[in-house]
């Protein structure tokens, strides 16, 4: 009896609890079927450019130092102290050629050169001397034979060749002891071997220098020249000229002076024919003619200024002008078709820098490319034009690609 009632007493709310699982299960079943309805998915926004080519011509990006064509140690020829130094001579000061820079101490060599004068004399009066006993010997001579008081020909001791020649050899040597001493009275002058400049002063008034001090370091101001290197892959859009021939490829050559951006033209003359062992690098050399007389408004080339190049290179023809960022995995671009979907193109690159690349082949001209790839592109994604943006669905303007390594022609 106890059993029964606790059954009952569980089994009523069982019961309540199973048929409200069974209607509520009724009710689902006899609900009716929403429609359904096909969501698109959104087309994602980017910008085009529209594919053509153009005229380029390549140009080679290199750095380097300007330095002088030609650089000379001036040096004292004679000893002796310096007397007298030009305005000009200072670290910076411009001389023109033949201008007196350095004076040493004349005294001791115009002695000297009295002294080679007065032995050339001497020379000169030995020699007439034994002229005119030669002669009396050869008088003398003649007589005796006249008289056949001998027989047979003179010998040279006999007429006095010997003491003739030594003569005439004394005089040899004596005038070249004067032209010694008048060459060391004229080296007490150090003159400028071309127009040019003093970049590092070593003497002055009162020292005391000996045949061979350095007086100081000067260059040629007419010629500067800057060494720039090309790497192998820079030499397949180069022309340079081959051994032995002449030519040269215009530079311009662009430094920060004085918070100012300066440019300086040049050409590239010659190359130095031997990769560099260590950098693997062809260093060709470019010169500046006049570099310290520049153009009105413009700075001069100065010695020392680190500038970068860029070498007038090979004519490319017509190529696609590209943006580098516009290429998904290096050579794939995403084109946009008439149906408004990508699609992944491969293209062939002939160069990149770092802002373009150009391309000769796998595009079409007129074709539309994504300027800016969407972030995860997948074949057949449908895609909407950026028309607010100025310029949209054209080609990358020439201002943009006046910042690259390329020119561009026409």
């Amino acid at each position: 009896m106890t059993f029964l009632k606790k059954l009952g007493k569980y089994a009523i709310p069982l019961i309540v609890i199973g048929v409200g699982i069974f209607g509520a299960r009724m009710m689902i079943a006899a609900r009716p079927e929403p429609p359904k309805v096909a969501i698109k998915p959104p087309a994602v926004l980017v910008e085009v450019a529209t594919a053509a080519r153009q005229a380029v011509t390549f140009t080679v990006q290199s750095q380097g130092s300007i330095s002088p064509r030609t650089r000379t140690t001036l040096v004292a020829e004679v000893s002796g102290q310096i007397v007298e130094v030009a305005p000009a001579f200072v670290a910076g000061g411009f001389f023109k050629k033949g201008d007196v820079l350095v004076r040493v101490d004349p005294s001791n060599y115009q002695n000297a050169l009295k002294r080679a004068e007065a032995g050339v004399k001497r020379a000169e009066t030995q020699v007439a001397t034994e002229n005119a006993l030669a002669g009396y010997a050869a008088q003398d001579w003649e007589r005796l034979r006249s008289l056949n008081a001998t027989r047979g020909p003179a010998s040279d001791l006999t007429l006095r060749k010997p003491q003739l020649a030594e003569a005439l050899a004394e005089l040899d040597s004596a005038e070249a002891d004067y032209q010694r001493a008048l060459k060391d009275l004229e080296r007490t002058v150090i003159r400028a071997p071309y127009d040019g400049m003093v970049r590092e002063k070593r003497a002055d008034v009162g020292q005391f220098v000996n045949t061979g001090t350095a007086l100081a370091e000067s260059f040629a101001t007419d010629v500067a020249e800057v060494r720039l290197p090309l790497t192998q892959a820079d030499l397949r859009f180069v022309q340079l000229p081959r051994p032995g021939e002449t030519g040269a490829l215009p530079v311009k050559l662009h430094a920060q002076v004085g918070g100012a951006q300066q440019t300086w033209d040049g050409l590239v003359v010659r190359s130095e024919g031997v990769f560099d062992e260590s950098q693997r690098v062809l260093h060709v050399v470019a010169q500046i003619p006049d570099p310290y007389e520049p153009p009105p408004g413009a700075e001069p080339a100065r010695v020392g200024t680190f500038v970068t190049a860029e070498i007038t290179g090979r004519t490319a023809g017509r190529l696609f002008v590209i943006p580098r960022h516009s290429l998904s995995r290096g050579d794939t671009l995403w084109i946009v078709g008439d149906d408004m979907k990508i699609q992944p193109q491969t293209v062939q690159i002939v160069r990149s820098d770092r802002d373009y690349a150009y391309i000769d082949g796998g595009l079409d001209e007129g074709e539309r490319y994504c300027v800016t790839p969407p972030a995860q592109p997948l074949p057949g994604m449908e895609v909407r034009l950026d028309d607010d943006r100025p310029g949209s669905g054209s080609p990358v303007g020439t201002a943009a690609v006046a910042d690259t390594g390329v020119r561009r022609d026409g």
